[in-house]
């Protein structure tokens, strides 16, 4: 039988060096935050818009990626895990140990990350005297870049993978959720994949590899949007700071919506808007455009913030034109 999906590559090893509690998803952010720490020093060098040295650039990413860790690891715990457990213990919040091995942080959450990250370049232009929508504006430039490096480490870890399909891209990730051949959905799903199965055997079906959806439009291709055309319409047309971080949002917040469909949602969560329709009653598989999850309410949130950001920007600039205009039309006359 003609197998219609694809396998997780058996020579990808999550682990740097065997032996070593380093993975390449911990290196890939390292990676991350370095090809997005050059963006910006590209920016302050050639831009003309800002200046700023590099000490006071690793001064702002410092700010930023602590900011960052801190609020993606809260978030993840608050939202999307059991927060009654880091409730009596929370002391594990940041405890990167499990079982006496060294795990990390397991679980963080980007929308939390934003939010750490706003403040953090919130505190760093308190103390340096900066425009925070400058440094925002600064920042969100770079890191859909960075981003990518991101998902990839989901990637190689073989985890954040998504729903199951019948796509000829789709992907059987060794970690993923065994289902058993009685289910009437699952037999159909293998059928159609061409993968071979034994009634009531547990089968690891094919899914979407949203790892690299999401490395690619809410990396690359936002990256280009942002750098190649939001960017230098910016600073051509003398925009007001906060207009690309403004973009960022609202591009950021639609391409994650979309792809969010493609992922599966945290099974102790579900759904927290639920108007479609539950055919087979595993939310392994896509059923409704109407069943929201979690993350794409986060994702709504992002897309409005960034609209009514970039509205109150224009309006100001509008505002400030036309004052503008009207103090050169009837200038103020001398005294003598």
């Amino acid at each position: 039988m003609l197998s219609l999906y694809l396998t997780y590559p058996d020579w990808i090893d999550p682990y740097v060096i065997n032996g070593l509690p380093v993975r390449w998803y911990a290196l890939m952010y390292l990676v991350a935050f370095f090809v997005s720490y050059l963006l910006v020093r590209y920016q302050c060098r050639h831009d003309g818009v800002i200046e700023m040295d590099a000490d006071e650039t690793q001064s702002l990413f410092f700010s930023c990626c602590l900011g960052l860790l801190i609020f993606a690891r809260i978030f993840s715990v608050l939202f999307y895990s059991d927060g009654l457990y880091y409730i009596t213990h929370p002391w594990m919040i940041f405890w990167p140990f499990r079982d006496g091995q060294f795990v990390g942080l397991p679980g963080m959450s980007y929308h939390g990350g934003v939010v750490g990250c706003v403040l953090g370049g919130w505190l760093f232009s308190r103390r340096h005297h900066r425009s925070l929508l400058q440094m925002t504006d600064l920042a969100t430039a770079a890191i859909p870049l960075g981003y990518t490096f991101g998902r990839l480490g989901n990637f190689i870890n073989g985890e954040l993978f998504g729903r199951v399909t019948t796509k000829p891209w789709g992907m059987v990730f060794p970690l993923a959720e065994r289902f058993s051949t009685y289910e009437p959905w699952v037999r159909k799903v293998a059928d159609e994949v061409g993968m071979e199965y034994e009634l009531g055997q547990l089968v690891n079906l094919p899914r979407h590899p949203s790892q690299l959806y999401e490395a690619l439009f809410e990396g690359i291709v936002l990256f280009l949007i942002l750098w190649l055309v939001i960017r230098p319409m910016k600073n051509r047309r003398g925009l007001p700071h906060g207009t690309v971080f403004s973009f960022y949002l609202m591009g950021y917040g639609i391409f994650r919506f979309f792809i969010e469909y493609c992922r599966q949602p945290d099974a102790s969560i579900g759904y927290v808007i639920s108007l479609g329709k539950k055919g087979n009653g595993s939310i392994a598989l896509f059923e409704s455009f109407l069943n929201i999850s979690e993350g794409q309410v986060f994702c709504l949130l992002m897309i409005a913030a960034g609209a009514v950001l970039l509205s109150v920007l224009m309006a100001r600039r509008h505002y400030d034109n036309g004052k503008a205009g009207k103090s050169e039309r009837h200038p103020q006359r001398k005294r003598h």
